[in-house]
């Protein structure tokens, strides 16, 4: 079995975030760059099938050369090898495009990522590479087993879970709690160094969005602190001051 794990880089949750060029560029200085946390669930459930089904497992990912170091963490994490596209992902479809491109060449039988990625929030790659490849896509999956070549899934929708079957090959995008996070350990992190980390030419990919201009969100504004015998007072600031009665 062949697997493909596709990982963005992106900012720290604790980074401070801010921009340059008059709110038109993302400014890197002093930002830290991990794996999608939800990328990490995807890598995580695939180390664990990998090691019981004797798969071969790669890591992705859609970006210049300073997102090396998070694929050395994934190959620390347990993956054999690592394919990095020379491109900056402009946007989804751009990186779809160039994660079915890989795909069509190697024909893995399944292609994990996560939910979505943490800067953008889209949660649209893996749907788009499924319908450039011709193949199921499914998102939230919370857990995934594999038996013989059937796909056994479960996924939260709107007041429960979902549980369903597909056959390989099959793409989904993970999240929590499908495989408890793994951290690298020295002798990961030592082989890490010798694993190949291929770079490949992108594919030709017209543009299809513009980012004009970076907005951040407005400021926190002032807490009123309340009694919380004086139902009379908070009654009286959700009327006239929050107008939401």
């Amino acid at each position: 079995m062949k697997i493909l794990v596709c990982i963005t880089h992106v900012p720290d949750t604790t980074s401070k975030i801010q921009f340059t060029d008059n709110n038109t560029k993302f400014d890197k200085n002093g930002v830290q760059f991990i794996i999608g946390p939800y990328d990490d669930y995807a890598l995580a459930r695939a180390v664990e099938l990998k090691e019981s089904l004797g798969a071969s497992l790669t890591v992705l990912n859609v970006g210049e050369a300073e997102t090396e170091p998070t694929l050395r963490k994934a190959l620390a994490i347990g993956a054999d090898d690592a394919i990095r596209i020379n491109a900056f992902p402009t946007d989804a479809l751009f990186v779809a495009k160039q994660i079915a491109s890989i795909a069509k060449e190697n024909n893995y039988d399944l292609i994990l990522m996560g939910r979505e990625s943490i800067d953008f929030n889209g949660g649209m790659v893996h749907g788009m590479v499924g319908e450039l490849l011709g193949m199921p896509s499914i998102s939230p999956v919370m857990k995934l087993d594999i038996e013989g070549d059937t796909v056994k899934m479960a996924r939260e929708i709107e007041g429960g879970k979902e549980f369903l079957e597909a056959k390989l090959p099959l793409i989904a995008g993970c999240q929590e709690p499908i495989a408890e996070w793994k951290i690298p350990n020295m002798r990961g992190i030592m082989s890490a160094r010798t694993k190949p980390l291929n770079v490949v030419d992108p594919v030709d990919s017209e543009i299809a969005t513009d980012v004009t201009t970076f907005q951040l969100p407005p400021a926190k504004g002032s807490v009123t602190l309340v009694d919380k015998d004086n139902v009379e007072e908070l009654v009286k600031l959700l009327k006239n001051e929050a107008k939401v009665l």
